[in-house]
């Protein structure tokens, strides 16, 4: 049997004091096959609820469910104003995390600075801005870049 290889994820230690609380790199764009070992390193509580918000303009053909071990996982797109590039996760009495979605194909240098920038507890930038800054080679330390 098949199973997904672990999801490529990083979270902030302990309490998140940003706007996000880790980064996501999922190798594909397809939430049906990404979901189900995204939410499984989460370790929910079998039976729980497990809700998903995406920007439906990363993922316009998201499915409504993923069928995943044990559990369906609600997907729902995030409503008007909710920012780019994030995906949100509420897995009942686990927890809630806001994740930056580094893209598919982005390098894995980029994507490794990505993932570590979204994990630095004193980073203020946005998902949108952490991806701007990555596009132009300048997301390096976070503090100076923040204006």
């Amino acid at each position: 049997m098949y199973s997904m290889p672990l999801p490529r994820l990083a979270l902030t230690p302990d309490v998140s004091h940003g706007p996000l609380d880790g980064a996501w790199w999922p190798r594909c764009d397809a939430l049906e096959l990404e979901l189900p070992s995204l939410i499984g390193s989460l370790e929910p509580d079998p039976g729980a609820a497990v809700r998903v918000s995406v920007d439906p303009a990363e993922w316009p053909d998201a499915p409504n469910t993923v069928m995943a071990p044990g559990r369906v996982i609600a997907v729902e797109p995030a409503g008007p104003g909710s920012e780019a590039h994030v995906i949100t996760l509420d897995c009942g009495t686990v927890g809630r995390w806001v994740l930056l979605v580094v893209p598919p194909g982005e390098p894995a240098e980029t994507a490794a600075r990505l993932l570590a920038a979204a994990t630095d507890p004193d980073n203020p930038l946005t998902a949108a801005r952490m991806l701007a800054l990555a596009e132009t080679g300048r997301l390096d330390g976070t503090a100076d870049e923040a204006e």
